[in-house]
């Protein structure tokens, strides 16, 4: 619960308050962009439940608390604590009138088409759900991609998923997937992205940008690490805003149908993000040039 009063303080209000301009994008990109949440509402910030400790019920405390603020949306996956994160994730949303968007993942030495599909049913029934949201292969092993795909298609046929994604995949890997059937209606990509790790910015990104296919960036702020930049911060002050609010800035900035984790913590989800404002800050009244300079100088 610290964890994330922590976190909440630092990213403020105001992160709830991003302007989405999916107008000036072309059409191809919003259907790409948007596609995930057409039938819902677009979740703004997440909890990210990476693992479970020797303590669930500070862990079950923590979920609550993140839930009763408003995050809408709660990753997670069978790897973190072999199942207990998934259990603890079910016990923090039963019973909730308004259910989280939920995002899991299936181990790659389970990724077989039975095993993806058995990974699956196990997940189900620790979240004590009939659907997960969203159903992520976590990184390559050595199952042929056609046959999680055939696995993770029987899945969304059968109701079991609404959305089926990749995490991890550099780009030879990617465009492996997609060349595999069924590897076109994949919801995204995760990958490590943040101010100081932006390897993706070679290949990859371009190559995801060019079809209109979002990034789940996680970790954007270093699980914390980048927070005390001296660069970050100087920004920060001269916007008036936290260092977490501009990290997280500066990532929707550069990826314009994105969506972002912030590990085991909380995380910012928006695709069509043109321009952003932080209320109650001063960057509100400056107008979008300087932030944009500003946001433009941390790259270089």
């Amino acid at each position: 619960v610290k964890q994330i009063k922590r976190i909440h303080g630092e990213l403020g209000h105001g992160i709830f308050n991003f302007t989405v301009k999916v107008g000036d994008l072309p059409d191809e990109v919003v259907r790409k962009g948007m596609h995930l949440f057409r039938d819902r509402v677009l979740p703004h910030v997440r909890i990210a439940f990476l693992s479970a400790s020797e303590v669930p019920a500070a862990e079950l405390d923590a979920l609550i608390y993140g839930l009763d603020l408003g995050y809408p949306m709660i990753d997670t996956a069978e790897m973190y604590g072999e199942g207990i994160a998934e259990e603890i994730v079910g016990e923090a949303i039963r019973g909730r009138a308004r259910q989280p968007f939920l995002v899991s993942k299936v181990y790659p030495h389970n990724a077989s088409r039975k095993g993806t599909i058995a990974a699956c049913e196990r997940s189900l029934r620790r979240l004590g759900v009939e659907r997960i949201d969203l159903y992520l292969l976590h990184w390559r092993g050595g199952v042929p991609f056609a046959e999680t795909l055939d696995a993770l298609m029987t899945l969304k046929r059968a109701g079991k998923i609404r959305h089926y994604g990749v995490s991890n995949l550099d780009l030879a890997e990617t465009k492996e997937w997609f060349e595999a059937r069924g590897g076109e209606a994949t919801a995204t990509n995760q990958l490590l992205y943040n101010l100081s790790r932006r390897g993706i910015e070679w290949d990859l990104l371009p190559w995801l940008r060019a079809r209109g296919i979002p990034v789940m960036a996680y970790s954007p702020v270093e699980q914390g690490r980048l927070l005390g930049d001296k660069r970050l911060k100087e920004v920060a002050r001269r916007l008036g805003a936290t260092p977490a609010q501009v990290a997280l800035a500066w990532l929707l900035r550069t990826l314009p149908y994105l969506s972002g984790k912030i590990q085991a913590a909380v995380a910012v989800h928006q695709s069509g993000l043109i321009a952003c404002e932080f209320t109650n800050h001063a960057t509100a009244q400056q107008g979008h040039r300087n932030q944009a300079a500003d946001l433009a100088a941390l790259a270089e």
